[in-house]
């Protein structure tokens, strides 16, 4: 909501000396309101009106996403012959006030700078064990005890689970989008489709899930935990903050089987201990069963970033095919059985 003086200041900001006439609704659609603004300035009468976005469903669930919209209109609003000008998009920030933010050609985030070492230098170890060593059942015992802990944050929304679960097939950065980026000459059209066609087909079958929404980081693979000792700090928080559990563990445990493929063309040794030994730990810790029964289109999302041609060059032909058919023999299982691995991928 803008409060009439906060608006004021910004009206005066931009054009000096203002008195506003009209601030009044002007109705409402299904994607949001419109609300009339008429100011007279010392170049006389301006009229303009302020739109909002709903902010559930349409994918404009997250402030972010709003952002994007009218980020988006601002920029092509005045490209196209006879369509009305845009004038600038604001954002209201925490203390009311008001502060624009068009004009961007492009957009940047600063963070904070992590120190340690990547889950990625413990995945290669494994390459040379049978068996897990004190430190990395450790690991595991950590990561597990961190999701069960943020995964127990709960949130009723039936739009956000079920945008979860549109976004992991149909994103620009998930399966359909990541499927798009591969070069031509690896997998054929056809071929990804297939999975693509299994994954949308999941989509029904999770809808009755969504009491299942919880907090997630949204991208928790390896190189996104950095460890320092028996602590670590977690890099690049993406797609929004409510989804399914299934979609950090798929993440993080996608990676054991992928690395055991690439290096023993099999799932066995120390990871596939480790992969056993995360689900067990989990479940333990959350009694979520259900979790393997919901998690395929989440592997199958996982899978096609792994066997990426270009993320992964170093993969042998028969290797990235083993993957994808694993991401497929998942998809047409009712459930996930961690010590049966090695059968989803033959």
């Amino acid at each position: 909501m803008i409060e009439a003086q906060a608006l004021k200041e910004y009206l005066e900001d931009r054009f000096g000396h203002v008195r506003i006439l009209e601030c009044e609704r002007l109705g409402a659609g299904v994607h949001g309101t419109g609300f009339s603004l008429v100011i007279e300035t010392t170049k006389g009468i301006r009229n303009y009106v302020i739109k909002d976005l709903s902010p559930e469903g349409l994918g404009h669930d997250y402030p972010s996403d709003r952002a994007a919209v009218f980020l988006l209109a601002y920029d092509e609003y005045g490209r196209l012959p006879k369509h009305v000008k845009p004038f600038d998009v604001i954002t209201v920030l925490e203390d009311g006030s008001i502060k624009s933010i068009s004009g961007g050609k492009e957009y940047f985030l600063i963070m904070e700078r992590a120190e340690g070492t990547n889950y990625f230098n413990d995945l290669e170890e494994m390459k040379d064990k049978e068996t897990l060593s004190e430190t990395d059942i450790k690991k595991i015992e950590i990561l597990t005890d961190y999701l069960a802990e943020i995964h127990s944050v709960k949130k009723e929304s039936r739009t956000l689970y079920w945008r979860k679960v549109r976004d992991t097939v149909g994103h620009g950065e998930c399966l359909m989008g990541v499927f798009d980026s591969y070069p031509d000459g690896y997998f054929t059209y056809e071929e990804m489709a297939e999975i693509e066609k299994m994954a949308v087909q999941w989509r029904a079958k999770l809808k009755p899930f969504y009491k299942r929404l919880c907090q997630i980081h949204g991208d928790f693979h390896p190189g996104n935990i950095w460890f320092n000792d028996d602590d670590f700090i977690l890099l690049d928080r993406s797609r929004g903050p409510w989804g399914d559990a299934a979609d950090d563990v798929t993440a993080l445990t996608i990676n054991y089987i992928f690395y055991s493929i690439m290096y023993h063309n099999t799932v066995r040794g120390a990871y596939k201990e480790a992969l056993e030994l995360f689900f067990r730990k989990y479940i333990d810790k959350t009694s979520d069963e259900e979790l393997l029964s919901v998690l395929a289109p989440f592997y199958a999302f996982r899978c096609a970033v792994v066997a990426h041609p270009v993320f992964y060059p170093q993969l042998k032909p028969q290797q990235r095919s083993a993957v994808l058919e694993f991401a497929k023999s998942v998809l047409s299982s009712e459930s996930f059985d961690p010590e049966k691995v090695n059968e989803y991928i033959k």
